[in-house]
């Protein structure tokens, strides 16, 4: 039965963001402690971690996100495994942001200037020193920025875990039009509340990125 699109079916879709919200929150610390794992090993004197850490990357850049969720959700059934979609969602968004995050810190870790290693190691500082004490805190000023950017992507790629029946902002929208069908308000509203929360991110990641690079001319 068709029923008209009132207050209440908004305040559902709206009701929704709370769950993408959640779940880039927990992409995103889990993608971070992974992310920073795999920086470390990439820039690390251990040939087999480097190794190691560069695969992990190349596969989870070289496939689609849809993909890795579809093998996560149902490849742990194949394990014999009752996954939900709540934890398949996690794990997959958390598995993708850490190939992601790792790549781009690695890349921040690179960024400090030779002259500053050159000098820990004249100083006799051991590699952990000089990581902990000299070339990760400068490399964190430059990693905001871009962090604060892959964020933005994150919440959006949130609405590709509807395929696997992770009711968020997408997958309410999808399920309020098949009892409305009113796509064109529906998925309007959907696309508005995308936007109310990536658009102030891509802002401060633009002006994050604006500082760093007056500080460091």
């Amino acid at each position: 039965m068709i029923r008209p699109f009132g207050i209440n079916e908004f305040l559902t879709i709206v009701y929704a963001t709370q769950w993408t919200l959640l779940l880039s929150l927990i992409a995103l610390v889990g993608g971070a402690i992974g992310g920073m794992a795999l920086a470390l090993l990439r820039v690390s004197v251990f040939r087999a971690g480097r190794l190691v850490a560069s695969a992990f990357i190349v596969t989870f850049q070289g496939t689609p996100l849809l993909m890795q969720l579809f093998l996560v959700f149902f490849g742990a059934s194949v394990l014999g495994f009752n996954i939900n979609p709540w934890i398949a969602a996690a794990v997959g968004l958390t598995l993708h942001a850490s190939a992601y995050l790792g790549d781009i810190w690695r890349g921040c870790i690179a960024a400090v200037p030779k002259g500053q290693v050159e000098a820990s190691k004249a100083l006799g500082l051991t590699y952990t020193q000089m990581m902990t004490n000299v070339v990760l805190p400068q490399a964190v000023k430059i990693a905001i920025p871009p962090t604060v950017g892959f964020l933005v992507q994150l919440i959006k790629m949130t609405s590709v875990t509807a395929i696997i029946g992770f009711i968020e902002l997408t997958r309410t929208g999808q399920i309020i039009n098949n009892v409305t069908f009113k796509p064109f308000l529906v998925f309007s509203i959907v696309a508005a509340i995308y936007f109310i929360l990536c658009w102030p991110l891509s802002y401060l990641s633009a002006r994050l990125e604006q500082r760093l690079a007056a500080a460091t001319r």
